[in-house]
């Protein structure tokens, strides 16, 4: 077996390769299921960017945004959402910005969905909420179908960490933020 940062792998194949490629494939049947909107998906990325290349340090709101290409005022106010989630911790001042509160490997995107868009149980059917008339007054309508595939999708969610994310996008050659040389004058 092979061994890449604490992953193991299968014979030849790092194990990073069914990560990536279990991702991929979730995501992209999540995607035809279920939209994510856009929020959710700038979540996504300003939390990968602070796992990825923040690496523990507090990272600043306009980096990111510059970093992933989202509005700066857009992603303050997601971020807020995330830290009333206790996914990220904020600190203001010199050398202030946002860090994870967790370790990535105990952050899985099922909670960064719904700290932004909230259970993904919410709606029973599509485009219909709860207790609106004619939702419960179809006979022979299964009903049970979209707690089920919200519970699916919550599940598959659930199973992917942020640490995932990170060593599947490192294994896809995703570049890290550079700081890049430090020239110091006196």
């Amino acid at each position: 077996t092979t061994s890449l940062n604490g992953f193991t792998g299968c014979g030849r194949v790092p194990h990073a390769f069914f990560v990536l490629w279990r991702l991929r494939g979730a995501f992209r049947i999540l995607d035809r299921i279920m939209r994510f909107s856009r929020q959710v998906h700038y979540a996504i990325y300003g939390v990968f960017d602070l796992a990825y290349n923040g690496q523990g340090e507090s990272v600043q709101v306009r980096v990111i945004s510059e970093r992933q290409s989202i509005p700066t005022r857009y992603l303050e106010q997601i971020f807020q959402r995330l830290r009333r989630a206790r996914l990220v911790t904020g600190k203001r001042g010199p050398g202030g910005g946002y860090q994870l509160s967790r370790d990535p490997a105990e952050i899985s995107l099922l909670e960064i969905v719904e700290a932004v868009e909230g259970p993904i149980g919410g709606q029973t059917e599509p485009g219909l909420s709860a207790g609106e008339p004619g939702e419960a007054s179809q006979a022979g309508r299964p009903e049970f179908l979209w707690p089920l595939l919200a519970g699916k999708m919550g599940d598959v969610l659930d199973s992917f960490s942020v640490a995932e994310l990170c060593h599947a996008a490192s294994m896809a050659g995703v570049p890290r933020a550079d700081a890049g040389p430090h020239d110091y004058q006196i």
